[in-house]
């Protein structure tokens, strides 16, 4: 009867872990290709170069376009109250009276010692070292993202292994307890054996812990939620099909200066400052503007009426019986109403036709003194394309050190998977051997638990030396400058 309530407690609790199983949701899985694609979807200084990239373009359009005249159109209008000049009727007058005024103005640049040409070069070279910047900000992040996934799968393989490790010594431990309740080995093996099986507890903790502290860094990285569980997946790369010519590297540095988009960039700023500083010098020349303006006014005075009573007096001869002659002459005076000729004339004969005016000519401005404010901005722009200079070879230099450390260290970790290789298997057998000598009583605790340490860190060799050989294509590809999304796909 207890063997059946067992038995049924046992399926009860089986049913219960495979239904919870079922609603928790399952980590999905990150590949590299996916890392790589969400890391350039939302890579913070990536965008914004990127952003930066527009701004650029629109400067070099500008600065063409620039080179054409510039065209205005002005207008005003206004209301004057008490005393003001009316140039209608070129009089002064006292009252309200309406103005406004329109005008058209073009203004060109004819010369300005060839700054404007000088801008136009300065802002194409800087528009390709932005692309080039654009380019080697996309390369630094595949790099960062293929260091931290590497590491995140590092870091998986070694918690496998302090798994393994841990489960084969818990394993072991419970023989030795049971040969110590036998009475075949001594109580201080089991304290021995249980020390070292906490141990190798401790250590899977550690690396558990790792784990997810790396986990959370290639998660910040890739700007995905915090939240999200996945696993990573071990690319299917064949670490054989990797090989470079370690008597070739003065021409992947050579070849690094076609593809380094650091150092197409420094190159391009270099010669977009060459050209600033030209710019900056033309300031320091004359300069010749031709101008033009057309425009009209309109002009309305408030209180003047439409029609004015005008007399006109004339001479005409009457009967006077009184005068000597018998007739004398009179003034005789007649009233009739005209439109007042002080009336304003309206918008359309003003505006259209009365008030137009044209205004044309050349300016030529010489700069004489002002501070020292072109000095000044020539010999800002001469140091930053000095510096310039300096940047370009420093980083001639650096690709020089990066392809040789790349390289050397490609060599480095291929010879340290080989010997690695050979070192798991030498410690493999060895532990083998000696849990066998070590079970029949032969060998000493010590010497077990020697062997069972070189076998672990035999294994931690051996996973670090294969990952770091498998991502060694990214970093000699990131020195030399052709990482590219496309070769994960």
């Amino acid at each position: 009867m207890n063997m059946r309530k067992q038995l049924l407690t046992l399926m009860m609790s089986a049913s219960v872990i495979v239904v919870y199983s079922q609603t928790q949701p399952q980590p999905k899985v990150l590949t590299f290709d996916d890392a790589v694609t969400i890391a350039l979807q939302n890579g913070v200084l990536f965008n914004q170069q990127k952003n930066n990239l527009q701004f650029n373009q629109v400067q070099k359009v500008q600065s063409v376009v620039a080179m054409g005249p510039t065209i205005s159109a002005t207008g005003t209008g206004s209301q004057i109250n008490g005393n003001s000049f009316n140039p209608n009727t070129g009089t002064v007058i006292n009252g309200v009276r309406d103005n406004i005024t329109g005008s058209f103005n073009a203004n060109i640049n004819l010369f300005s010692g060839f700054n404007r040409i000088n801008s136009i070069k300065q802002y194409y070279n800087q528009l390709d070292a932005q692309a080039y910047y654009v380019n080697r900000t996309q390369q630094d992040l595949i790099n960062t993202v293929g260091t931290q996934y590497l590491q995140v799968m590092l870091d998986v393989e070694l918690m496998k292994i302090a798994k393994e490790n841990f489960d084969a010594l818990d394993k072991q431990l419970a023989q030795v307890k049971e040969q110590v309740s036998l009475g075949a080995r001594s109580p201080v093996d089991e304290y021995n054996q249980d020390a070292l099986t906490k141990a190798a507890e401790l250590r899977f903790v550690q690396a558990e812990i790792t784990l997810n502290n790396d986990k959370t860094l290639l998660t910040q990285t890739l700007l995905i939620d915090p939240f999200e569980q996945y696993d990573v997946e071990k690319p299917n790369w064949d670490i054989n099909t990797i090989d470079y010519d370690v008597n070739k590297i003065e021409d992947l540095a050579d070849k690094a200066k076609q593809f380094r988009g650091d150092y197409l960039r420094a190159v391009k700023l270099e010669t977009a400052y060459k050209y600033s500083t030209a710019a900056a010098k033309g300031f320091m020349m004359p300069s010749l503007y031709a101008f033009g303006t057309y425009g009209s006014a309109y002009n309305n005075q408030h209180g003047v009426p439409d029609s004015v009573s005008s007399a006109y007096t004339n001479q005409i001869i009457v009967n006077d019986p009184t005068a000597a002659s018998g007739y004398s002459i009179q003034n005789q005076t007649t009233y009739t109403t005209i439109a007042n000729p002080e009336k304003p004339r309206p918008f359309s004969e003003q505006f259209r036709a009365n008030n137009v005016y044209k205004q044309y000519g050349l300016q030529l401005n010489i700069p004489i003194f002002n501070g020292l404010q072109n000095r000044a901005n020539y010999v800002q722009q001469k140091v930053l394309y000095e510096n310039a200079i300096l940047t370009r070879k420093n980083v001639e230099y650096q690709i020089k050190n990066d392809v040789l450390r790349a390289v050397r260290n490609y060599v480095g970790v291929r010879k340290s998977y080989t010997v690695s290789l050979d070192q798991y298997r030498a410690a493999d057998l060895a532990l083998q051997l000696e849990t066998e000598r070590y079970n029949l009583g032969v060998s000493s605790f010590v010497d077990f638990a020697n062997a069972n340490r070189v076998f672990v860190q035999a294994q931690t060799d051996r996973a670090q030396a294969e990952y770091r050989l498998m991502f060694q294509k990214v970093l000699v590809d990131y020195a030399v400058g052709t990482l590219k999304p496309e070769d994960f796909k």
